[in-house]
């Protein structure tokens, strides 16, 4: 299976109320397209620094639901 490192973008865009800005918006459906259709086919890794950094955004958008995370 092939490896991929997530970065912060990923998870943020999966849980994010959508965008009043059509290019974001759009990023979010492209990024949701893809984890619901792909995500499975990688050996996915997240770095200690990224799960930091998602555990300082806002606690209303849970990440958990897509993330283990400790």
């Amino acid at each position: 299976m092939p490896t991929l490192y997530l970065e912060t973008t990923i998870p943020s865009y999966l849980v994010a109320k959508p965008s009043r800005d059509i290019v974001i918006l759009a990023h979010q459906q492209l990024t949701r397209e893809w984890w619901n259709g792909y995500h499975h086919l990688y050996d996915m890794f997240i770095s200690q620094v990224v799960l930091d950094e998602i555990k300082q955004g806002d606690p209303e958008y849970e990440m958990h639901s897509i993330l283990p995370m400790p």
